[in-house]
């Protein structure tokens, strides 16, 4: 675990903690790697060949990034929406199926709804996606509302949904913590003016998290360090 002390301090300074909100892949289930590989087989099919990597490196932003990144192209241009719907298509048919969720994935939302937080979706990805996400994640029933690429107009790195989920959460931002894991998570809850534990079951490394509050291992190791990290400190505060 690795701390930023003066970002935990002033989160657990000012207004009690009173909800998490919670990024979905890579930080609850282990689906990054597959988002890439439906974006390049999707491709593929167009006649582009793009390299793993440079997918799996944008996988945290919504579609309204990536296929511009890859491509290009618009989202909503023709040859887009129709690379899109391919996308969707094996992720959705192919790959989702396969996906599981972290170790103790649901015993740590278990652990945060059990302290009366408020629990929160903030995700990149489209609401009937989402959906799919979070049974395979096992978590959907323990959350009190979802925000999704659906409900804004663009999606992270950009703010609007952290900003929307702070709504749906019913408390203000400096009530609430989030739960991340790519360095797009971590720009889109600073900007909203909420701090970030960084889980590095995504895939990235210390340095691309820098902005962090704290940094984990995945649901498990925050779990077994619940009581150190900001969320159990905040909640025996409360």
């Amino acid at each position: 675990m690795t701390t930023l002390d003066l970002t935990t301090a002033r989160s657990l300074g000012g207004a009690p903690l009173l909800g998490v909100l919670l990024d979905v892949d890579g930080t609850l289930l282990d689906s990054n790697d597959a988002h890439a590989e439906a974006w390049v087989r999707a491709l593929r099919d167009s006649g582009r060949d793009t390299a793993f990597a440079h997918a799996r490196r944008l996988i945290g932003m919504g579609g309204d990034k990536v296929l511009p990144e890859l491509t290009g192209l618009e989202e909503d241009s023709a040859e887009g929406k129709r690379i899109e719907k391919r996308r969707k298509d094996i992720f959705q048919r192919e790959l989702l199926p396969t996906l599981r969720p972290f170790r103790e994935t649901r015993a740590l939302v278990e652990r945060m709804r059990a302290d009366g937080l408020t629990l929160v979706v903030a995700s990149s990805s489209d609401r009937e996606t989402l959906d799919g996400l979070l049974e395979r994640a096992g978590v959907g029933d323990l959350m009190d509302a979802v925000t999704s690429s659906s409900d804004v107009d663009a999606s992270k790195p950009d703010p609007d949904v952290v900003h929307a989920a702070i709504r749906k959460s019913g408390h203000p931002a400096a009530a609430l913590v989030m739960v991340g894991d790519t360095p797009y998570d971590v720009a889109a809850a600073t900007q909203a003016g909420v701090p970030l534990i960084a889980l590095r079951s995504g895939g990235w490394h210390d340095g691309d998290l820098a902005g962090a509050a704290e940094i984990y291992d995945d649901p498990a190791d925050l779990l077994a360090s619940y009581g150190r990290s900001m969320l159990g400190r905040a909640s025996a505060g409360r």
